[in-house]
């Protein structure tokens, strides 16, 4: 029987075949745990292989992609790893979505079948998504075909499949943020790296992992992976409320989690915070949105265990790494660059910029995509190639690196606006709002000006039970702020508009703004 240790030292391997290690070697550890119930790691490997034998009795050949849009759950989770097994590549796809949108993205990754369960079933029965997808449901509900008769029969394993490096791992769909989602490739290269670069966070046997975003998103994924490929225990939140996640990290002695920023925020905000154990937390984990300096410190303070941030995208290139606890001076940094990661700052012409000087960050890594799927012309535009011809990904953010090789954040490049002439960042309008006590978020976005080309408006919630004026809270800003920087408009909103694991939907901010509710009118 091969060591996990003698699997993970090999230049490359695959989850399914580590799963496969767990599950012999300690067949009755609970691998996942959800409200529907435990999985061991021999009832995730049986699983895994009547699924993967089922995909291949249907006639799905290795490479096809099969889709999964469904809430979290073990049978999510033995589903992905029966897609791999067979040598397939996983489409993960948001459960809350639209017909419309699910249906365009099952046709661009050209998934013939799909693990749905009842909080999905009736939106892919939609006539917008073609009747011939097969919708296999993971909890046996109705419409679909239930998966314990669709399950090969017990007992059955699959033909191992071949696969090879840059043969895909998933299909994933960007979060749309900033325009159309994209089908991101990320190959089997890139997870077996997020494999290995997790053994300094010491996942193992003893470590429970509680995971409280979606599983669609390469936020819980690259949290997931590790756990299962360490044989460690996962929990999964299908959905999330501080409520719930207190009562499971003190039922289950968590170790370790992900989270984005707004839900440390409201985690520490909980009344039940400092009155819950959590003393066997040993890695905290972000990522995803900016995390505000304040906040790090915050947790630090309040919350056993390292804070671990990463900075990076779904289309790989380069991670910066920051550890709070041994960096408390850096916490307004993203970290450095991880080992055996190339991260630069190019200008706009593509050149490299002086050291101290911002640019666009852009990295090469072992963890980059393959490309967008079926989007060569939007892979290239991805892509940037040094002198030496070695291709990097280009994240568009702004960002400059300290004298210690810190790298500090500006702001997206597609956010940034040019007033005037001038470029000016948003976050530095937002940094100056959120130091009033009466607000509690705020976003800004650059909107079109007849006068000055575009001139930014912000959104803004206010704090508890606090009723700011709008122009005097915007002329109170407009005070601290260079003369281009000044802010045209101020709104109030309930609150900001955010993706599932909570990004700031700037795209939905700038509709908004145009929208006859807030009185846009189109320019100022």
């Amino acid at each position: 029987m091969t060591r996990l240790d003698d699997a993970l030292a090999r230049p490359f391997g695959t989850l399914p075949a580590l799963i496969r290690i767990h599950a012999r070697a300690a067949p009755s550890r609970p691998a996942v745990i959800c409200p529907a119930g435990t999985l061991s790691y021999a009832a995730l490997d049986a699983l895994a292989d009547r699924i993967a034998t089922a995909l291949l009795r249907d006639g799905e050949r290795p490479g096809a992609a099969v889709a999964v849009c469904a809430a979290a759950s073990g049978r999510y989770v033995a589903a992905v790893a029966g897609i791999l097994r067979a040598g397939m590549t996983v489409v993960p796809l948001g459960h809350t979505l639209p017909a419309g949108d699910l249906a365009r993205m099952l046709a661009d990754a050209g998934a013939r079948q799909v693990f749905v369960d009842e909080s999905t079933a009736a939106t892919l029965a939609s006539p917008a998504v073609p009747a011939s997808l097969l919708r296999i449901t993971l909890d046996d509900s109705a419409p679909g075909v239930p998966l314990s008769g669709w399950l090969a029969p017990a007992g059955e394993v699959p033909r191992a499949a071949e696969v090879q490096p840059d043969d895909p791992f998933n299909l994933i769909y960007s979060s749309g943020t900033t325009g159309v989602p994209k089908g991101i490739v990320q190959p089997q290269r890139m997870r077996w790296a997020h494999i290995q670069r997790a053994q300094v966070f010491e996942y193992g046997p003893a470590a429970v992992s509680l995971l409280s975003t979606p599983l669609y998103s390469n936020t819980t994924l690259v949290i997931l992976i590790p756990a299962l490929a360490y044989g460690g225990t996962a929990v999964l939140m299908p959905r999330f409320t501080t409520t719930e996640y207190l009562r499971l990290a003190a039922q289950h002695r968590v170790t370790h989690t992900m989270l984005v920023p707004v839900q440390y925020r409201r985690l520490l905000a909980d009344a039940q915070f400092d009155r819950c154990d959590l003393s066997a937390f040993r890695f905290k984990f972000c990522t995803s949105a900016p995390f505000a300096a304040e906040l790090k410190a915050e947790v630090l303070r309040r919350w056993p265990g390292e804070l671990i941030e990463f900075y990076g995208m779904t289309e790989g290139g380069g991670t910066c790494i920051l550890d709070a606890r041994r960096f408390p001076g850096k916490l307004h940094t993203v970290g450095r660059p991880a080992e055996g990661h190339d991260i630069r700052l190019i200008d706009d012409h593509g050149c490299e910029v002086a050291p101290g000087q911002p640019g666009e960050v852009v990295g090469h890594s072992p963890s980059m995509m393959s490309g967008y799927h079926g989007l060569p012309q939007k892979t290239r535009e991805a892509e940037w190639l040094d002198p030496s011809g070695r291709r990097f990904i280009r994240t568009g953010d702004i960002g400059r690196f300290d004298e210690d090789g810190f790298l500090i954040l500006s702001d997206r490049r597609k956010d940034m606006i040019i007033s005037g002439g001038f470029n000016v960042y948003p976050s530095d309008l937002e940094a100056v709002l959120m130091r009033h006590p009466a607000v509690k978020e705020a976003a800004v976005v650059g909107v079109p000006s007849e006068r000055w080309g575009e001139t930014p408006v912000a959104f803004v919630v206010a704090a508890e039970g606090e009723r700011p004026d709008a122009q005097a809270l915007t002329d109170w800003a407009n005070a601290q702020l260079a003369k281009v920087q000044r802010i045209a408009e101020l709104r109030f909103v309930e609150e900001l508009p955010r993706s599932p694991i909570g990004k700031v939907l700037k795209t939905a901010l700038r509709s908004a703004w145009r929208g006859p509710a807030g009185g846009g009118t189109g320019t100022v």
